[in-house]
């Protein structure tokens, strides 16, 4: 553990840098910046879900405001050339351990620009190869986070009817990469003249941020860019208790990783159930609007827009919003980093380095120790072990991992909010620590040897083989998938009016 003390240290003593660095966003920050204070309520009821609202007009293609707004469209359209997609289960086999039984474990890429996030959904192997809209293991909820297209749908349908059915079902209506219409209000007077009309249009996200005592109507500017964000950048999970997987953000208690994993809970939730371990499991998203939120820019009212897109002048000599969802360390720093901090480029740039070393350093550690806890739990129930024998181990597996996946899920959170992650990685060892010491005592209750013989899982085809994954089938499927459905899914959106032209093919 001297590296983590080490490591949480020197993240306490950057953090105060932070704090005290001069900056004009400091000085004038807000109090509802701060970590917000809470509404305790579960997901919506049937009755409570919105209805159709034929009043809301969403113009959601992003093609049809180039010309009005070519800076912002240009820049936007800029996020194509981010386009490596690593494949993050091949680079690091333990992740098709610990999501056993989960279609994560079958692929997950690290994520590249938001021009692609329509492409990336359709030709991940987790969407599968359905061959109609009622066919396939993913939801509708699936497309929530990845167009404009949502919100427009939601509008038509309602709630309800938006988040009904398979996920196949929506594939030649949602064709619009994330854009325009998923933060502005495209249709309205304010927007026509030039302005930011910024808009939340999907419900659930509105619902979330008043739970937080965030009411969208009455944020000041800063706030709303930052809430903007939480469209997607967001911890979230799907409630079935109306009958549809409707997208709840599970903020009732708190958006720190304690008080989401109480609220997941009281009310018995779980993603999946783990295929080895049968641990009860959570699979975070991406929950960084919460852990900014926790961070020294959140508290500071340093917000998303101010570092990721920064005002910038183009070739016209107009000054604008770049929408290329930058880095600011290395694309734009004068206009993001160097208003606050009197460090140089350089030395910032190993600054953010050592602490992403650190936290890969000490996540890694978490990984090893959850991917044995999984095995040893699974030679626990091949010896004999009741339910009851093993239920306070399984639940310790869960809360580690779950503190483990809201780290690794994050974007940036090296960055937004280094000691917060290192805090929540560190309650994750407390708690992988915990499990094992208690498998430890039902192994040998069951006459098991220990250490037991762990499987070789140093390759993503050994942990594909061991975890039981017919990659190559899998494969195969989604290739015949890409071939014959997505061209009719891009055919009927052109026939609609839907898009001009196809999304990427890749």
């Amino acid at each position: 553990m001297n590296i983590l003390k080490k490591t949480l240290s020197s993240l306490a003593i950057a953090s105060f840098g932070l704090v005290m660095a001069s900056s004009v966003w400091a000085e004038t920050a807000t109090p509802s910046a701060k970590q917000p204070n809470v509404v305790e309520k579960k997901a919506p009821t049937k009755e409570e879900l919105a209805p159709a609202n034929k009043d809301l007009k969403i113009e959601s293609s992003n093609e049809k405001f180039a010309e009005k707004y070519p800076n912002q469209y240009n820049s936007w359209k800029d996020t194509s050339k981010s386009t490596e997609a690593a494949p993050a289960v091949e680079q690091d086999p333990r992740l098709i351990v610990l999501w056993g039984g989960y279609a994560f474990a079958k692929e997950y890429n690290k994520p590249r620009g938001h021009f692609y996030s329509v492409t990336d959904v359709r030709n991940i192997l987790r969407t599968g190869a359905p061959k109609d809209e009622n066919s396939g293991p993913q939801p509708m909820a699936c497309w929530t986070c990845k167009g404009p297209d949502v919100p427009r749908l939601i509008a038509e349908l309602g709630e309800e009817g938006y988040f009904s059915g398979k996920w196949a079902k929506g594939g030649a209506e949602v064709v619009n990469s994330i854009g325009c219409a998923d933060c502005h209000d495209t249709t309205s007077k304010e927007f026509e003249e030039g302005k930011p009309a910024l808009r939340i249009a999907r419900p659930h996200v509105l619902r979330a941020l008043d739970a937080i005592q965030k009411d969208f109507a009455s944020l000041d500017r800063d706030d709303k860019r930052a809430a903007i964000c939480a469209n997607c950048h967001v911890e979230y999970y799907f409630d079935k208790s109306t009958g549809a997987n409707n997208v709840v953000f599970p903020w009732m208690k708190g958006v720190d990783v304690d008080s989401i994993e109480k609220y997941y809970d009281e009310i018995g939730f779980k993603d999946w159930e783990h295929s080895i371990s049968k641990a009860p499991m959570l699979k975070a998203q991406h929950p960084d609007y919460e852990t900014w939120l926790q961070g020294t820019h959140g508290k500071n009212g340093v917000t998303c827009i101010d570092c990721h897109m920064a005002k910038v002048q183009g070739p016209d000599g107009k000054v604008f919003t770049d929408h290329r969802i930058s880095n600011p360390l290395q694309d734009n720093f004068e206009n993001t980093c160097a208003k606050c901090h009197d460090q140089s480029k350089e030395t910032l740039t190993k600054t953010i380095a050592a602490h992403k070393k650190d936290i890969k350093e000490v996540m890694l550690k978490l990984e090893d120790q959850l991917v044995k806890a999984h095995f040893e739990a699974k030679a626990a129930w091949d010896a004999g072990a009741t339910k009851e024998e093993m239920q306070d181990a399984l639940q310790a597996i869960r809360h580690a991992q779950w503190r483990w996946d809201y780290s690794a899920a994050g974007h940036g959170g090296h960055m937004h909010a280094p000691d917060i992650i290192l805090k929540v990685i560190a309650s994750g060892l407390d708690r992988v620590a915990d499990a094992r010491a208690k498998l430890a005592v039902v192994l040998a209750k069951h006459g098991v040897q220990q250490p037991i013989q762990y499987p070789d899982v140093s390759t993503a085809e050994k942990a594909w083989k061991v975890m039981g994954i017919d990659i190559e089938k899998e494969r195969k499927d989604k290739e015949e998938f890409i071939k014959t459905v997505i061209p009719e899914w891009n055919k009927e959106a052109i026939e609609k009016g839907l898009i001009l032209t196809p999304p990427p093919a890749k």
